[in-house]
């Protein structure tokens, strides 16, 4: 009884906040429902819901967008991992350092896209300015571009978790025997072989923990979009949280946001179980 005692608020907590809310949504999903309107209103539609979705440019282009912020992911891992192994090989202000590339992880998302929001700026922009003071007379519009908008979001993003990647990857250097590096070295192993042989498959688990939550990351984004672009322009920068969200409290749609949940937990699901079969191959445990 002490256990259940213990564990009842975070287990009220958990059905409250989170079982009843997705069981509600798989209900909803089959349903035509304004929530404004109550549960009495509720109307059954069976699939079409899910048809819609098959017709609907919005979601069709918020999911695209979605799988391309998914390079953000191995790209800042990349970075990261270059940055930790320098960091702990070279420098000598290693906290320092680490304080210095995670402050961008903990600062307001708010915070973050308004300065963005000035750097990027078309006209006064500093990343302009600077660009027409070195003789490229038409840069590009940015946040404001079709074309530039979602690269621009990803550089962000990027920028923004490289912090978080980089205090797992040093953590995880700093766990690798000196004995193996050591090894190596008297058998005449060069640098990049004994990155290739030993720093990389013993952080094969480190990474693997990253590109789980990066990609987990990347397709609960929106905080970032709803500050920096609203989904623009043209819904460029759209992705599935954005347009769920728009869909259920601004068009007031709650059945057919529900239907969009549901997608999107299938897909990220799918794409975790692709990555835990694939493990087996290249995880060293």
């Amino acid at each position: 009884m002490a256990g259940y005692m213990f564990m009842g608020p975070m287990l009220i907590g958990v059905i409250i906040l989170v079982l009843i809310p997705v069981l509600a949504t798989i209900v909803l999903g089959f349903t035509d429902w304004n929530f404004v309107a109550g549960f009495e209103q509720a109307k059954f539609i069976g699939l079409d819901n899910f048809t819609k979705l098959l017709d609907d440019d919005i979601f069709l282009t918020s999911m695209k967008n979605n799988f391309l912020l998914l390079f953000v992911v191995p790209i800042g891992m990349a970075i990261a991992l270059l940055l930790a192994i320098i960091i702990n090989s070279h420098v000598y202000l290693k906290d320092t350092m680490k304080v210095i590339y995670f402050m961008p992880y903990i600062s307001s998302v708010v915070a973050v896209a308004v300065v963005f929001q000035v750097l990027f700026h078309p006209t006064f922009g500093p990343i302009n300015q600077f660009l027409i003071s070195i003789g490229i007379d038409n840069p590009p519009k940015w946040l404001s571009d079709i074309n530039f908008a979602l690269p621009s979001v990803m550089f962000i993003m990027i920028w923004v978790q490289i912090g978080f990647k980089l205090i797992i990857y040093m953590a995880a250097l700093q766990n690798i025997p000196r004995d193996l590096y050591e090894a190596a070295s008297i058998d005449g192993a060069n640098g990049w072989h004994k990155f290739k042989k030993i720093t990389l498959p013993m952080l094969s688990s480190t990474s693997f923990f990253l590109l789980i939550i990066g990609i987990i990351g990347t397709f609960k984004v929106f905080d970032l979009i709803a500050v920096l672009t609203a989904g623009g322009p043209s819904n460029s920068t759209s992705v599935a949280v954005y347009y769920l969200y728009d869909t259920a409290f601004v068009n007031l749609k709650s059945g057919y946001a529900s239907a969009i949940a549901m997608v999107l937990l299938l897909f990220v699901f799918i794409i975790t179980l692709i990555q835990w079969v694939a493990q087996k191959k290249w995880v060293n445990e």
